[in-house]
């Protein structure tokens, strides 16, 4: 087991700071699946947050949020079969398998409570966690997130360049997307596309990929938000071209004890404006 700051795997043994632990980055197994895990040990003694991420994206990318977080609040993150240090399964999955896969590692971990932050498909994922887990989820929170297959969908040029995986893999094609599909700062910043969503490859990346967008295949939350009881913070960047800013409203309408937080930033808003929502995360989750 390595220790150390922001999931940097092989950095070696990370001294303590003052505030929260340094990330702890280990693989644990939960049945036959091993997953990738970072924990950082908060302050505080509420329940850990667990990060869910977008499509293709590995747990360091959260580094930036992190570090604005509120150094109270303990966090989990982990990478998804076949994403970063987590191997890929042998079947595909679903978002109602990988949500009890997340449970299982949550209590592997010792936690029996949590809160739960999705951003994009990590949204679908967190939704189905709050919805299956009514008991132990205690807050939920959607980032640039939808309702799945039933959504005001993106226009059909950002559609496609999102299906293949060629921005992970290739930097130069990832600039010349990057303002078109994520908007906001990466409008006139398209080189920015290498910090926050750095390309990577591996001999299983297409196929997880696939395994990423197969899970949402069919599946909307629709019949479910009505269902979601939990307080629920809804975050929406204003100029998003893959998930339109009137999906966060409806999502609003539909869950019963729901508040809207739009943003001035587009699809990595989370990135871009990591300090301002991660104040106004904590403030929710602490409140």
């Amino acid at each position: 087991m390595t220790s150390c700051r922001s999931g940097e795997p092989g950095s070696g043994p990370c001294r303590r700071a003052p505030g929260p632990d340094f990330d702890t980055v280990r693989l644990v197994s939960v049945g036959k699946q091993r997953l990738r895990v970072a924990v950082r040990r908060g302050t505080g003694d509420g329940p850990p947050l667990l990060l869910c991420n977008g499509i293709g994206a590995v747990l360091e990318l959260w580094a930036p949020f992190l570090d604005a977080l509120d150094p109270a609040l303990s966090v989990v993150r982990f990478d998804v079969p076949g994403v970063g240090g987590s191997p890929l399964g042998a079947l595909p999955y679903r978002f109602s398998g990988l949500a009890r896969l997340a449970t299982r590692m949550l209590a592997a971990l010792g936690h029996r409570r949590f809160d739960v932050l999705g951003v994009s498909w990590g949204g679908a994922l967190a939704q189905q966690l709050a919805f299956a887990n009514p008991r132990i989820c205690r807050r939920l929170v959607l980032v640039a997130t939808a309702t799945g297959m039933f959504m005001i969908p993106a226009r059909p040029r950002v559609l496609l360049r999102m299906a293949t995986p060629r921005r992970f893999r290739d930097a130069d094609y990832a600039r010349v997307v990057a303002g078109k599909i994520y908007g906001g700062s990466l409008r006139g910043r398209p080189d920015l596309v290498e910090q926050l969503v750095p390309a990577h490859d591996s001999p299983d990346s297409v196929r997880s990929y696939l395994y990423q967008l197969g899970a949402g295949v069919g599946w909307t939350s629709l019949p479910m938000l009505p269902l979601i009881r939990q307080p629920t913070l809804v975050l929406a960047g204003s100029d998003d071209p893959i998930i339109p800013l009137v999906n966060a409203r409806i999502m609003t309408r539909l869950l019963p004890d729901a508040r809207l937080h739009v943003y001035n930033e587009g699809h990595l808003g989370i990135l871009t404006n990591a300090r301002e929502l991660a104040r106004i995360v904590s403030d929710f989750l602490t409140a």
